[in-house]
């Protein structure tokens, strides 16, 4: 296994280095360019913004400026931001924690919730319960993220006053962990419903093939116990497909989620790309999009190697 994780490794290399071009380039392309935060300032003269161009290195021709930016980056720095000046890594870093409370309780929350519909849903097809679960599953995964985060907030926060309609604290609150608890509910709903009905899906739809395998009408005809055949057998099989779809959901534990982030203004990672789109800092939406194309990699890889640890004939050569 150690050679075949060297060999991903080896080869994840020139794939990000591939990534970051294609991002650099798209960066420099779009209307405006990094200069566009500039663009309104009355106060700005041609001389100015000469100076400010050869400071920025952007007179240099366009593979010049990414090989300089690489070897920043390899070094662990993704530049300044263009709108506070401030380094582009400690401002991810300042929002990673409140990104990972939030993805990382909703990912916790789906997978119980999505895996146990599955199974539940796999081992009595076509019961009732199986119905009302499937048409649930279809309702949440066709929601809009935006418009239920919405609705969740007119109802339970300007209606009913039930919880906070965004924010991560009450004022004066900030070290008090109790009162920030309510501020999770309805960002963690939204993020979950979705992820629930598509999990969900997944693992009835795995565990309902494996169920049909051979293997598992021999270990019923040995006389184990249901519990015994859906618990030992069946569903480790039935995980191999899972896994991929739920580590290939990983990297989001990183990049948050944008929308929801937005509408229950949680200052999260997705937030501050949105901000970032929004002021044309460059380096910000470039520094996050790496990151998370980074992860993305990272954990394909390890999605591999969990195929193995779930089903031991699965050798990774």
């Amino acid at each position: 296994m150690s050679r075949y994780v060297l060999r991903r490794i080896l080869l994840a290399i020139p794939l990000l280095i591939g990534i970051s071009a294609l991002l650099f380039i798209l960066m420099q392309k779009v209307p405006g360019g990094p200069l566009a935060v500039y663009g309104n300032n009355p106060h700005m003269h041609a001389a100015d913004r000469a100076r400010l161009i050869h400071a920025m290195g952007l007179d240099q021709p366009l593979h010049i400026q990414y090989i300089r930016w690489l070897i920043s980056a390899v070094k662990g720095d993704l530049g300044h931001s263009l709108f506070t000046g401030r380094p582009v890594l400690a401002m991810i870093a300042e929002r990673t924690p409140n990104t990972l409370m939030l993805m990382g309780l909703s990912t916790v929350l789906s997978l119980i919730l999505g895996l146990a519909l599955g199974i539940f849903s796999a081992v009595r097809p076509y019961s009732k319960f199986d119905y009302v679960a499937t048409t649930g599953s279809f309702l949440g995964y066709s929601l809009p993220t935006f418009w239920f985060g919405i609705m969740l907030m007119m109802v339970f926060a300007a209606r009913l006053h039930w919880l906070p309609a965004g924010g991560m604290h009450s004022l004066g609150q900030e070290d008090n962990w109790l009162d920030g608890l309510p501020y999770m509910i309805l960002p963690i709903t939204v993020l979950s419903i979705v992820s629930i009905a598509s999990w969900s899906r997944f693992m009835r739809s795995s565990m309902m093939e494996v169920l049909r395998a051979d293997f598992i009408r021999t270990a019923r005809a040995k006389g184990l116990s249901e519990k015994v055949v859906i618990g030992s057998h069946a569903l480790r099989n039935a995980l191999i497909p899972v896994v991929t779809v739920v580590m290939m959901a990983m990297p989001s534990l990183f990049g948050g989620a944008v929308m929801t982030e937005t509408i229950f203004s949680w200052p999260g990672i997705g937030r501050l790309f949105y901000d970032s789109l929004g002021k044309s800092d460059y380096p910000v939406m470039m520094g996050i999009l790496l990151i998370s194309a980074t992860l993305v990699v990272v954990f394909n890889l390890l999605a591999d190697v969990l195929y193995s640890v779930v089903d031991p004939r699965i050798r990774l050569d």
